[in-house]
């Protein structure tokens, strides 16, 4: 996970496609020494793809991963807007507007 986060950040940072020198210099920036054989599995696998379409497209496999509880329709539900669906309504909350009367409970009022 260390070394796809690292290629990531390199991406973001404007390095289209980073090398495995790269990814080590930000790993051993945080003391993280690099293992070649994995740093060298990252790199071929993510290596000329569109980093965008691989992140969207694991975003709808891990709407059906159970993240503990009870599994129901609602993190289903919960995920359809940030994936372009329409937006659940918006409950309204009642405001209750406080009478006059709650100064009389003190014994006093605000301007006596």
């Amino acid at each position: 996970m260390r070394y796809m986060a690292a290629y990531l950040l390199a991406t973001l940072g404007g390095n289209s496609s980073p090398s495995a020198k790269d990814i080590k210099k930000i790993l051993s920036s945080i003391g993280i020494n690099a293992d070649d054989e994995r740093l060298q599995k990252v790199i071929s696998e993510l290596g000329g793809k569109d980093l965008e379409g691989l992140i969207n497209s694991g975003l709808s496999k891990l709407c059906s991963v159970p993240s503990g509880g009870a599994v129901s329709a609602a993190p289903a539900s919960a995920s359809a807007p940030a994936a372009g669906g329409a937006a659940p309504p918006e409950k309204k909350e009642e405001v209750k507007e406080e009478s006059e009367e709650s100064d009389e409970d003190m014994g006093f009022g605000l301007f006596d």
